[in-house]
């Protein structure tokens, strides 16, 4: 009897030693798991109390309560202690200082190209056009026929245009014959021209494809904006006005501005509009009244109606806006370039 309560007296201060003198969570629950555990000292002599007779089962058990209580009890405020201690230091690390000046996230804004587009359509809507958009896969017919290009305008070799499907001449069952990434929103113009009646007054911005090798003033892909005018007495003296009138707008009332005469196979008479760029001129767009045969394949009568057409460079009218020197630079996704523009 006298050797079971020391070892039961032992038991409880080893245990007692271990738990108050734990350093952390995971040393608290191993000396837990050491004290009163399944297989601690102390279970097991509440396990032999079957072995026992009656007045020493009684006097075993009871000191075995003891020592479980007083074991619990220092297991429960010593984690209490330690987890204290863990949420100080938690919160001391994740404390934020609310007299620091604010972390201000960098503010995104619209690439110089789409800015660009916009301003430029709004100018246009401002001056009485609205926007018409088409698709980017355009037809053969609506792309060079119908804009009164020959079959052996250089624009339709593979060199220029990229072709999806190209039928060399034989049409399908559908009267198409060719299919190709359209080089210029021009094919809009018949489709405007086929769906509504004059007055017509259209902008027309998308992207549109050349098959050309990107440098500082060229990329394969870029941005355009087309102007179709048709009324019953338009021009040439309100298509340059016009032109001047958005130029000046978008670039500024001081921008130079020079009219140079152009050849294009759907307008007769065609110019070019060019901007003084710092240190050269630079071409902006073309221009010119829309030739009577490609009134004529948009179902207008040219001794009824006039019109007037151009189409801008959109990618290089944002070159001349932000004072940007390559081409390039507006397709390379660099941060540091599009946060400085």
């Amino acid at each position: 009897m006298t050797d079971i309560a020391t070892d039961i007296a032992r038991i409880r201060d080893e245990g007692l030693a271990r738990l108050r003198t734990a350093r952390t969570l995971d040393e608290l629950d191993a000396a837990r798991s050491a004290a009163l555990g399944k297989r601690s000292e102390l279970t097991a002599v509440q396990r032999s109390l079957g072995t026992m007779g009656t007045d020493q089962r009684r006097t075993v058990g009871a000191e075995v309560n003891a020592a479980r209580a007083l074991l619990t009890d220092a297991e429960a405020v010593r984690r209490a202690e330690l987890e204290a201690e863990r949420d100080r230091v938690t919160l001391a690390a994740e404390r934020i200082d609310v007299t620091l000046p604010p972390r201000v996230p960098t503010r995104g804004g619209l690439h110089p190209v789409f800015e660009t587009m916009e301003r430029l359509t709004d100018i246009l809507v401002g001056l009485g056009y609205r926007v018409a958009e088409g698709p980017e896969v355009e037809t053969e017919w609506h792309n060079f026929d119908a804009l009164n290009a020959p079959p052996d305008h250089p624009a339709r070799s593979l060199q220029d245009t990229i072709y999806v499907e190209r039928l060399d001449g034989t049409a399908r069952p559908d009267g198409i014959t060719g299919v190709l990434l359209r080089p210029q929103t021009s094919p809009m113009q018949i489709r405007t021209m086929l769906a509504e009646q004059p007055p017509i007054y259209v902008a027309i911005p998308g992207r549109v494809y050349r098959a050309d090798t990107a440098d500082a003033t060229h990329l394969p892909m870029f941005h355009q904006v087309e102007g179709l005018a048709v009324d019953t007495d338009l021009s040439f003296a309100d298509l340059k006005g016009s032109l001047v009138v958005a130029a000046r707008a978008l670039l500024g009332e001081g921008v130079r501005l020079r009219f140079r005469p152009h050849y294009f196979p759907f307008t007769e008479p065609s110019c070019e509009l060019d901007a003084w760029n710092g240190d050269r001129w630079m071409e902006v767009l073309g221009a010119g009244m829309v030739h009577p045969n490609v009134l004529r394949a948009g179902g207008l009568d040219p001794e009824q109606f006039r019109g007037f057409a151009w189409g801008m460079g959109v990618d290089r009218m944002a070159m001349l806006r932000h004072g940007i020197s390559d081409l390039r630079l507006l397709v390379e996704n660099d941060l540091r370039f599009l946060a400085s523009v």
